[in-house]
């Protein structure tokens, strides 16, 4: 019983996407009946504790066009008033830093 209700939650492709001081996980997730949708974490070490927090959204594949244009439109607007200068992060800390900002636990 403990393995099938685990299921709800079967994690089939994960992306981390790291952007200065905030990691992005986009998780596609399996529900009981196979079906997926997405899960968008926005995780970000505390400076005070060290404590990473974490903001989760769940995105239905019914609703990914909307997300998708809602997005765009919202993105596209900002670019249209404003310099928008897209970051390339290369990280060139320490390899011994490295782990402790490793972060997999939801």
């Amino acid at each position: 019983m403990g393995d099938f209700d685990n299921r709800e939650r079967e994690e089939v492709y994960s992306k981390k996407v790291r952007a200065g001081k905030r990691t992005y996980f986009f998780d596609v997730k399996a529900t009981r009946s196979n079906d997926y949708y997405v899960t968008i974490t926005e995780s970000k070490k505390r400076l005070e504790d060290g404590v990473f927090i974490k903001h989760k959204i769940f995105l239905y594949k019914e609703d990914f066009e909307k997300f998708a244009e809602g997005l765009k439109d919202t993105v596209d607007y900002i670019k249209a008033h404003q310099d928008v200068t897209e970051k390339r992060y290369e990280f060139s800390e320490s390899t011994e830093a490295a782990p402790a900002d490793e972060d997999f636990s939801f």
